[in-house]
């Protein structure tokens, strides 16, 4: 993902959903502190043995490239320092350089998530790098542990039993029942978690995953580990950089976490994560009134003062849209959070706030304005067969409470909740019903072992921080501290709106480029512009 928390039913704005969808034997090292961990030795690690991948695994690929691509699957322990827990195995995606007599080494690849498949991102690399960077770089992506083909962390048996938690957990609770059932639904998400998901429940922090990408590195034979990750991906590289600083050759990390507040104080992570996405919409309301007719929004008033208005009335009373779908709360904050993921969207964004605008004010030219932007979403599972096996992944939990202290009780959620309603009135309630109200009942978030740093470490070549300023799930504030904490580190500053920007902006990508290949470093201090900036394309407005 890039995204990172979970959806739910309810009326969404078509348009968004349509911006959504172009998005979307070793050895075992201890758990010590920054520069202490036993890094694996290629001498001593089983090689990676690369096979055919599967019709599934290369959909999408023209068959004449099929043969760029190979994969595997590599077994880790599930606990590093006791082998008697078992193990679990890696699936693993190659793309071989284009120029295999200049080839560098193996560039590692996480999508984020926390629970996002990275297995395919070799498919998109050439979406994502400038042409040079695929003629020198074998890309692997792989699934982290509990993601994907990964042994997917699960905590249920059937269909049936996930539905009846999952339907609890409102997004956006607002009476006392609505709050008292989504706080006991994510108790009983915890208790299923707890009798169904086996021993790789306590081992799914950040840390286990770079104690396997340590692995992996040294089982396709490089001395030094080369990284590209985005979004929770960034906490993945700046761990792998603080525990094996002598192994990190060259790490790209773009829509960055801020590492200590995250593995530190996860209440305070998420309420500033809530204020990211405030930042956001806000400058895209700022954008709209600039561009004037280009944003649809924009007609008939300030968009900032129009959408307060269409948010405080769907608070308390939803609005019927042209075809008779509900927007309430929970649906627009949802459409809007998602679409400000992507600035391609913003033009679609634009015309379904304004046609629920309208439909706040209609008029006869808004009632006759043509079809809805706006639908109700798929609601629940259906066509069930009593006992259905349960195909879901519960990994985005998994990792984040055990990597998020919230040091709390669940019971001082709805105050705080209310509290983030008032410093961040469209999404801070929104962020609180998600980890801070499931972190403090998971079952695995007392005996999980996550890094909680140092970060200052010294690795050979500095750390490459990329961060627009105005990313709503990592705010420019948490990149600019990442490049702080890490310290050995350079910021990449884009004036642009969305989550991550490697591959839409070529200044951006050349500085990658030159650092992956030639570790080149690029000069301090360095703002880059985006490719192209929202409502540029008349199409768009």
């Amino acid at each position: 993902m890039r995204g990172s928390r979970r959806t739910s039913g309810g009326v969404l704005v078509t348009a968004l959903a349509t911006a959504l969808a172009g998005l979307a034997g070793t050895a075992s090292a201890a758990p010590a502190g920054a520069g202490e961990a036993q890094a694996a030795d290629i001498a001593q690690t089983t090689p990676v043995k690369w096979a055919e991948c599967s019709k599934d695994q290369l959909k999408g690929v023209p068959p004449e490239q099929a043969t760029q691509y190979s994969c595997a699957r590599y077994r880790v322990p599930i606990d590093h320092d006791d082998a008697s827990l078992g193990t679990i195995d890696i699936a693993l995606m190659k793309r071989a350089a284009k120029v295999p007599g200049q080839r560098i080494g193996s560039l590692f690849l996480n999508p984020g998530g926390p629970g996002g498949s990275g297995l395919r991102m070799p498919i998109a690399g050439d979406r994502l790098f400038r042409p040079q960077v695929l003629d020198r770089f074998d890309l692997v992506g792989f699934d982290p542990r509990g993601v994907g083909d990964s042994n997917p962390l699960r905590c249920f048996t059937t269909a049936e039993d996930a539905q009846d938690v999952q339907s609890q957990l409102l997004p956006l609770p607002l009476s006392r029942k609505e709050i008292s059932g989504t706080l006991a639904g994510y108790r009983d998400y915890g208790q299923f978690c707890r009798r169904n998901a086996g021993a790789l429940l306590d081992h799914m922090s950040t840390r286990d995953v770079v104690r396997d990408l340590d692995q992996l590195r040294a089982a396709v034979g490089d001395r030094q580990l080369t990284y590209t990750g985005f979004s929770y991906g960034t906490l993945v590289g700046s761990t792998y950089a603080a525990m094996f600083p002598k192994q990190t050759r060259a790490i790209v990390i773009d829509g960055n976490v801020d590492p200590k507040l995250r593995t530190n104080d996860g209440v305070s992570y998420d309420l500033q994560r809530a204020q990211g996405f405030e930042i956001a919409l806000d400058a895209f309301l700022k954008r709209c009134a600039q561009v004037g007719d280009k944003c649809a929004f924009s007609k008939g008033g300030d968009p900032r003062a129009k959408f307060d208005e269409l948010r405080e009335h769907v608070r308390t009373e939803p609005i019927t849209l042209p075809g008779g779908s509900r927007l309430d709360l929970a649906s627009l904050t949802n459409a809007v959070s998602g679409a400000l993921y992507s600035p391609d969207g913003f033009g679609q964004l634009a015309k379904g706030l304004q046609q629920a605008y309208d439909a706040l004010h209609p008029s006869a030219q808004s009632q006759s304005a043509g079809p809805s932007l706006l639908r109700p979403g798929r609601g629940g599972l259906v066509d069930l067969r009593p006992d259905s096996p349960y195909t879901g992944n519960d990994s985005y939990l998994g990792v984040n409470c055990a990597d998020k202290p919230m040091r709390i009780d669940q019971a001082q959620v709805p105050r705080i909740a209310a509290a983030a309603d008032r410093e961040s009135p469209t999404f801070g309630r929104y962020q609180v019903f998600s980890d801070i109200a499931a972190c403090p009942v998971w079952p695995a978030a007392k005996t999980s072992d996550p890094y909680r740093g140092p970060w200052r470490v010294r690795t050979a070549t500095p750390v490459l921080v990329v961060s627009n300023f105005y990313d709503p799930a990592t705010q420019y504030r948490f990149g600019q501290r990442m490049a702080d904490e890490l310290g050995n580190a350079r910021l990449l500053s884009v004036d642009a709106f969305g989550h991550c920007i490697l591959g839409a902006a070529r200044g951006v990508d050349d500085a990658a480029a030159a650092y992956l290949i030639d570790l080149k470093v690029p000069a301090d201090g360095q703002v880059f512009q985006p490719d192209r900036q929202p409502f540029t394309n008349p199409a768009q407005g």
